[in-house]
Formats: structure tokens, C-alpha cells, sequence
């Protein structure tokens, strides 16, 4: 089929759209990421999504619902996977239907047996062990690391085990073999953590560390099964990776992998994909800072800017677009910056699907699962999804 030769997806990490129907389950009754972020401003300005149809997924406080959007075709996405967490996700988006979810310790810490157990690995005491800002626990615990060569451990909401230390005392190399060390004893299934990080850094005192983050290393679980990603690359197809979408495979599937900052970097380099012409295949793109920087730190209003920052870029990208590309915009999960707590929500995401090609763009049914969208990726191709993936391709998008 190959309508498109290139596919743009990029993930606006978090931006979900609505509680789930079983939301009650995850104590997340009421939420809606884009919703409450956009009435904390009394309002939101985002004309390319709103043109693209994303007013006729909700009610969100200044954006018009807008009926006629023909270069562009928007829904919801329901998650079929058990979870509300990064890699099941967007594991989910490539086909992986996961029913065990990632364990958190967001509010309790790791088990005792677990910091005993990496403690007697490593050889290095253990501080921390709660759920932090990596830039603020370096403030509170980093002189005494240095001091004393410990090692920091810290998560968040996501299933995520991070390890700080100090570069010019632990030193690089003794922080990633103690990850590693991590790493197998977070397979057991009584912890089960998705992700172990390494965040070295330096700094003379509280007042100047600084984590480096092209020294950071992800300790990944490798998805369950097979995915999209894994047979476009089979297929020789490009697979560009920007942000964090290598870690969550564990390089699995991955082409090409392009590091990211922030969300302006991650959109200037996407935008420099969309601008080269030697290439043909998917674009995936993560951009953390809606979770990491707002939803996470219940901030609503700077949620909102993030969401506003966003729709300027893209009205960069969408000027460089060919008539042969195609976007698509949604999520992996939401993180209501109104909610209690400080974890991600169970949350639809949207969906926007627009390509200067599309003629007959309108709003399309709630779909049951993100997986739809690598389904939809692998027809483009004329590619079949193998077993156990899920989904179904939006043949709509094929007119």
C-alpha cells in the first residue's frame, strides 16, 4: 500500500484525555490531563491541534470543537494493557498487549529486602530510597554520597529504579556495574521494576551538582514480544528513535537513536527528521517533559504553557511536511496536574492523525486499544503483524 513513506509519531508524554472505564480500579475517577490542565489558565491556545480536531475529544477550555478538520482525522484511544505506566504504553502503541503491569514504589520505597540485597552486591551503603526529583535529591543527599561513597537510590511514579553517584568519587564505571547488579535482582517478580537508570553527576557542593545526562545508561526490560518496530527494521525500513524510545525497547526494533534534552530539543531534531529526504519508515517521538517537569510536579498551569509550547512547534513541522508524510499526535498514559498524589492517571489519549494528502479528515470512533497505531504503521508498508501482537489497523486513514 505505502500511501505514506514516512511516519511521524510522536508521544506528548502523559496528555491523556479522559478517565478510562475502569478507572475507579487505579483510584482515578475524574481525570482528564488535557481538560484540567488547559481551565487551571482559564483556557488554552493551540490552533494546529485544534485544527486538527482535538476540541471534538473533550471539552477543553478554549479550544473550539471544530467539525470540519479534512486534512486530518482525530479519536480516542482506550489501553487494553494492565497499567497506566511509560513502556506499557508504548509498548501497547507497537502491539504488546501487557497484562501484568510494572510494579512502582512511588509511595513506599523499595522493600528493605531489596536495598539489603543490592547493598551486600554492590559493597555501598544505600541512602535515599523515596520518591524524588533527581535534581532535588542531589541537593539533599549528594555531599553526603561524595562523602561517605554510598549510593543514592531513588524512583518516581513510573516503574523506575534510578541510582545517583558521583562521578569523581564512584566513578563512572563502578555506577554502571552497580545498575547492573541492580538490574538483575529487579527481574525477581516479587520487585518486577521496568527500568534501572544511572545518573552520574558532578559538582563540588549542593549548590552546583549537576547530573550528566550523556552519561546516563537504561537498564531496561526487553518488551515481551515481538513488535511494529521490530518488523519495519526487519524489513529494512528506517526506525528513528527520538528521546527515550530506545531505552523503553531496550534498543529492540531501534535503527537509529537520537538523544534529547527537553522538549524544544526533542522537536528541533524531529523537525530536522522531517526536513531530510534519504529515508523511509517511522519517526518515534517521546517528549517527557509534559510528565516529568508538570504532571508529576502537579503543576498545572505550567502544563498548559507546555501543551501551547507544543502546538507552536508543530506548526513548524507541519510547514515542512511532503504531501507523502503522515503525523500522528497522542499518548501513553495521562498525569492529571489536578490530581491527588503525584502518580500517572488511567487516562484515553488522543489521537490525531494528519497528513496534507488526507481529504476526507474527521472525528473516528474510540478505538479499544493504543496497538491500533502500529497496526495502522505496519499496513502502510504492507506489512503483517506477527503473533501475540494486537490491534487493528484505522483503514480510514487509507482513502
Amino acid at each position: 500500500m505505502n500511501k505514506y513513506k514516512r511516519v511521524f509519531l510522536i508521544v506528548a508524554d502523559s496528555a491523556g484525555i479522559g478517565e478510562e472505564p475502569d478507572a475507579a480500579k487505579f483510584g482515578d475517577v475524574g481525570t482528564n490531563t488535557w481538560v484540567h490542565a488547559a481551565a487551571s489558565v482559564g483556557g488554552i491556545d493551540v490552533p494546529v491541534m485544534e485544527g486538527f480536531g482535538i476540541g471534538e475529544l473533550a471539552d477543553i477550555p478554549g479550544v473550539r470543537p471544530l467539525h470540519s478538520h479534512p486534512h486530518a482525522y482525530s479519536m480516542r484511544l482506550r489501553e487494553a494493557s494492565n497499567g497506566k505506566d511509560t513502556m506499557t504504553g508504548h509498548w501497547e502503541m507497537m502491539g504488546i498487549l501487557t497484562t501484568k503491569p510494572f510494579q512502582t514504589f512511588t509511595d513506599t520505597g523499595f522493600p528493605a529486602s531489596l536495598i539489603a540485597e543490592l547493598e551486600r552486591e554492590t559493597g555501598h551503603r544505600i541512602i535515599g530510597n523515596y520518591a524524588s526529583s533527581g535534581t532535588e535529591i542531589l541537593k539533599v543527599l549528594g555531599e553526603e554520597q561524595m562523602k561517605e561513597n554510598s549510593l543514592i537510590v531513588y524512583t518516581s511514579a513510573d516503574s523506575v529504579l534510578q541510582i545517583a553517584a558521583h562521578e569523581g568519587v564512584t566513578g563512572k564505571d563502578e555506577l554502571y556495574r552497580c545498575c547492573e547488579i541492580a538490574r538483575k535482582i529487579c527481574m525477581k517478580p516479587e520487585y518486577f521494576v521496568g527500568r534501572v537508570i544511572a545518573r552520574p553527576y558532578v559538582g563540588t557542593d549542593r549548590g552546583n551538582f549537576k547530573r550528566i545526562v550523556g552519561d546516563r545508561r537504561d537498564y531496561a526490560v526487553t518488551p515481551s514480544s515481538v513488535t511494529a518496530m521490530d518488523i519495519l527494521k526487519e524489513n529494512k525500513l528506517m526506525v528513528s528513535c527520538v528521546g527515550k524510545i530506545s531505552d523503553i525497547f531496550c534498543d529492540d526494533g531501534v535503527v537509529k537513536t537520537i538523544h534529547t534534552t527537553s522538549n524544544e530539543d526533542g522537536m528541533d531534531k524531529t523537525i530536522e527528521q522531517v526536513k531530510r529526504d534519504e529515508w523511509e519508515g517511522l519517526c518515534f517521538v517521546n517528549l517527557v517533559e509534559f510528565d516529568s517537569e508538570y504532571g508529576h510536579r502537579r503543576n498545572p498551569i505550567g502544563y498548559a504553557r507546555c501543551l501551547e509550547a507544543f502546538d507552536r512547534r508543530l506548526a513548524e513541522l507541519t510547514k515542512v511536511m511532503r504531501e507523502d508524510d503522515l503525523l500522528l499526535i497522542t499518548a501513553d498514559h495521562g498525569n492529571d496536574p489536578t490530581h491527588t498524589g503525584t502518580d500517572h492517571t488511567r487516562e484515553k489519549v488522543p489521537l490525531l492523525a494528519y497528513s496534507p494528502s488526507i481529504e476526507e479528515g474527521r472525528l473516528l470512533d474510540e478505538r479499544s486499544t493504543f496497538a491500533d497505531i502500529g497496526a495502522t504503521i505496519l499496513k502502510n508498508f504492507g506489512l503483517a503483524k506477527k503473533e501475540p501482537m494486537i490491534g487493528s489497523s484505522i483503514d480510514e486513514l487509507f482513502h
